[in-house]
């Protein structure tokens, strides 16, 4: 493969379930980390198969450093017991995900992390920190991040080998809980892996979900500078997606403020903002909120009451946004929230115990009403204006949108050891 200043996408070779030593390949599965936020969303997934990934991504035990390392006893023994098998051969691996007239496809592969990729959001030090110990105790990518690159639109390099090799048998099909069908297949001929290589090494990547993971994949890198040529740690497990050809999704991102009671948020606003009660349910308060001109949000503690705040005072919005940031930056629901709401007006300090994030409305809706706090739901953001800012070197308020679909985890695994 010829050495480039683009994207370098490596074959590696798998880690996959054994059919025969699980109940199903959807048993198994599990969507990204960071969507299973709830206990019992674990506790589901947990009494789904013995073996299901969450057992590896999300362990449970009272102290972080116990967590990590009954996640990385729990997959030697899996390995050692047959449940997880490596592929014999090293593969770039398309990736196929399809519901009713949804229908993605990309790369799964090993890409070099100094390429040219764009962040566009901030990230969380403590999440960092909590995914560098559980890779560096694993040595291992336990689910790819979503990135996306604009490609050629048409049959030719990537996307060419992806359209071919979709018209072979899969290497694994399956159907889980949300309706999506995936198909897996490895891409192993030096020609097509070739072809690949020289389309990629054109083009940049915008992260499009899993920041804490690329920034972990970062650290973990300068942990393990390697010996004159690049380690398995100077790569990380993505999914690379050409949105010319399958454009994303892109939705919000919620808040849940579990120590803010909704009453106390709104007497806290003291004039900052308009507040106008909104009926019912949660889809026609989503949609008054969707029809809202200017900065607004939708707060909520409990699917019986929701607050349309918009209007906000132009002399607080001046004074507490920074002024040496893009028009389009200074606009975003997510800025305004953060360095208005959360920052000068409600005090609310950015740390996971007093701020979660979810991607689904309903659920954090659920949870502040379990907490006795507030939700506030936001409005997805333009592809678009992401990528104009990430190419301005402009990174957005952390978990600023939510794009998909995601890939699920636990179709295909990778492990540093076998990359040496």
């Amino acid at each position: 493969m010829t050495s480039t200043d683009g994207l370098r996408l490596h074959p590696f070779r798998g880690l996959r379930y054994a059919p025969d030593r699980v109940s199903s390949l959807t048993a198994v599965t599990s969507p990204p980390y960071d969507v299973v936020v709830r206990p019992d969303g674990v506790r589901h997934l947990e009494t789904a198969d013995p073996y299901n990934i969450v057992r590896l991504i999300l362990p449970q035990a009272p102290d972080p450093e116990t967590r990590h390392l009954q996640a990385a006893e729990t997959l030697r023994r899996w390995r050692a017991q047959g449940v997880l098998a490596t592929d014999e051969r090293p593969a770039l691996y398309v990736y196929e995900q399809a519901k009713g007239g949804l229908l993605q496809r990309g790369l799964i592969g090993a890409l070099e992390l100094d390429g040219p990729v764009l962040p566009h959001e901030d990230v969380i030090p403590e999440v960092v920190e909590d995914r560098a110990a559980l890779m560096r105790e694993a040595a291992a990518n336990f689910e790819p991040l979503l990135l996306s690159y604009v490609g050629q639109g048409t049959g030719n390099g990537a996307t060419g080998v992806i359209e071919r090799t979709v018209l072979t048998a899969p290497l694994l099909a399956t159907t889980t809980e949300d309706g999506f069908a995936h198909r897996l297949w490895a891409v192993t001929d030096p020609a097509d892996l070739s072809a690949v290589d020289n389309d990629l090494a054109l083009r940049h990547a915008l992260i499009a979900d899993g920041h804490h993971r690329w920034a972990t994949y970062q650290r973990l890198r300068e942990e393990h500078p390697g010996d004159g040529a690049p380690g398995p740690w100077a790569s990380g497990l993505v999914l690379l997606v050409d949105s010319a050809r399958h454009p994303l999704q892109v939705r919000a991102i919620h808040r849940v403020l579990p120590h803010l009671p909704l009453d106390d948020a709104l007497a806290g606003l003291g004039g900052a903002f308009r507040v106008r009660p909104v009926d019912g349910p949660l889809d026609a308060a989503l949609a008054k909120l969707d029809g809202t001109p200017g900065s607004a949000f939708l707060l909520s503690n409990g699917p019986e009451r929701f607050c349309l705040l918009d209007d906000p005072d132009a002399e607080l919005l001046d004074r507490t946004i920074r002024r040496d940031r893009p028009a389009a930056w200074r606009e975003l629901d997510a800025t305004v929230l953060h360095s208005v709401l959360l920052d000068e007006v409600w005090r609310v300090r950015d740390h996971p115990s007093e701020i979660s994030y979810l991607h689904s409305a309903g659920d954090a809706v659920e949870q502040a009403a379990k907490r006795g706090g507030t939700a506030v739901l936001l409005r997805p953001v333009l592809e678009q204006t992401v990528r104009q800012l990430a190419l301005d070197g402009v990174t957005m308020p952390r978990k600023s949108t939510s794009f998909g679909p995601k890939p699920a985890t636990g179709l295909v695994l990778r492990v540093l050891d076998d990359d040496a």
